[in-house]
């Protein structure tokens, strides 16, 4: 038997959002790393759809924010109508009346590509017209109810907002519509101009569309869903809480299962793009964002953020933060350390405690163990930095390099005021401000010679009298 074919998958995102009060669009509020309707995308994507659109506002809020290949369409309240069907009717230009037809809601993140798979093989399977994915909840609360005949076939769905709307029997139905759709392309075409708006609130509404086709003689079935989380959307940021809590356990759950130890999920964030080896430690109270990549064996945590940084195999980062930059294989970050863009840690190098070091290429082994800052910075193998080593990299007008070759050692509280160059094997003195290059293998001191005032705090003390 031949595949159905692939599916027009409509987005609906075209609602104001208004319980988010919020300056940015429901639908692109942050959820673990992608916006909420980043998600609804992807279980289009990684369902084969063969178009996707997405019903916008007429502002067309979303231009610029939606991936390639992804259409969209604005739903005007005049043409179209407001509701969901009045959304739906916005995209029917670009409906195949030869292909299934999937309605998913912008703000309802969980549903995954999977579901809608199944959600299609159901409606090919039973010849439907439209088919409605549901949910089995214990506490169905106010959800709209489906209501089945003895085939199994979807009557009707009952509002239960509004006292009256739903009979005592209908009110025990645990099975609710989850807001999403599956049409015949030809069907929900023909269907759609005969949906009114003679309702309280003046809309069109998708569900209708359910009672029209069964008075066609067309056949409505539903599709039980694997877990009732899959009714759930984020129409506040309570409610996206709720939502991004549910989220997190499933991506703490893939990496668990890919044998990730994360010690403590519930104290640990960690987006959806993050990939993270197998036998890689996450300590308690990690943040790991972006596009964060982490190597086999190596330790973060506790107390780490990443973002958009790479740690290689065998790394630790303690107790750190570290934003766009790479820790090769061996390295150990922290802890109290800020490693900033730019920043390359080779090989077996270490960044201690309390360093600052950005843009800056640290060489194989090479140690900056505590208290410094570098910045844009070559440093050369098998280097030690002493404490309070400090690059003077900006003179006010522009940002200038300094380079450190292989095997030197510079002394505590050393400032290289770059660009000044130190040479392999070189060294530099205690307390040294460095303004000119130091020569391969030579010393390096810049300071003034030491004096010391005899009786000065007998004097100091004698004038403290006077002024007293």
């Amino acid at each position: 038997m031949p595949s159905p074919p692939a599916p027009t998958v409509i987005v609906l995102a075209a609602g104001r959002g208004t319980r988010m009060r919020s300056a940015t669009p429901k639908v692109l509020h942050d959820l673990c790393g992608r916006p909420l309707i980043g998600w609804v995308l992807e279980a289009a994507r990684t369902a084969g759809a063969h178009r996707t659109v997405v019903v916008d506002q007429p502002a067309r809020v979303l231009e610029g924010h939606l991936p390639a290949g992804v259409e969209s369409v604005e739903q005007h309240a005049g043409r179209h109508g407001d509701g969901t069907a009045g959304a739906v009717i916005a995209a029917a230009e670009l409906i195949d009346p030869e292909r299934p037809v999937v309605v998913l809601t912008g703000d309802a993140p969980l549903v995954t590509g999977e579901v809608v798979t199944a959600l299609l093989a159901t409606h090919a399977a039973e010849g439907n017209a439209a088919t409605v994915l549901s949910a089995e909840l214990d506490d169905p609360g106010q959800l709209g109810r489906v209501v089945r005949d003895a085939d199994g076939a979807v009557v009707k769905i009952v509002e239960t907002k509004v006292a009256g709307d739903a009979t005592e029997e209908e009110l025990l139905l645990r099975e609710v519509n989850a807001g999403v759709y599956c049409f015949a392309g030809d069907r929900l075409l023909a269907a759609l101009p005969r949906v009114g708006g003679d309702n309280a609130q003046g809309e069109k509404y998708l569900p209708d569309v359910l009672g029209i086709l069964r008075a066609d003689g067309d056949r409505v079935g539903a599709h039980r869903a694997p877990a009732p989380e899959i009714v759930l959307g984020a129409n506040d940021r309570a409610e996206l809480a709720v939502v991004r809590e549910l989220m997190q356990a499933r991506i703490h759950q893939r990496h668990l299962r890919a044998g990730v130890t994360i010690v403590n999920p519930a104290s640990t964030v960690i987006d959806d793009g993050v990939a993270i080896a197998p036998d890689v430690t996450v300590e308690p109270g990690c943040v790991l964002r972006g596009t964060t990549t982490i190597g086999e064996r190596a330790v973060v945590g506790p107390h780490t953020t990443l973002i958009d940084a790479t740690v290689g195999e065998e790394a630790t980062v303690l107790h750190s933060h570290v934003v766009g930059a790479t820790a090769q294989a061996g390295a150990t970050i922290g802890p109290f350390t800020y490693l900033r863009p730019g920043t390359l840690l080779r090989e077996g190098a270490k960044a201690g405690a309390f360093v600052e070091i950005k843009n800056s290429d640290i060489g194989t082994g090479t140690k900056v163990p505590h208290l410094s800052y570098i910045g844009d910075a070559d440093v050369g193998p098998g280097t030690n930095l002493g404490a309070a080593t400090i690059t003077a990299n900006y003179d006010g007008y522009r940002k200038h390099r300094t380079t450190i070759g292989a095997n030197v050692h510079t002394s505590v509280d050393t400032t290289l005021v770059a660009p000044v160059t130190v040479g392999d094997d070189a060294y530099t003195g205690a307390g040294s401000v460095i303004t000119k290059d130091v020569p391969a293998g030579a010393l390096g001191i810049a300071r003034e010679r030491q004096k010391n005032l005899e009786g000065y705090a007998e004097q100091a003390a004698a004038r403290a009298r006077e002024r007293g």
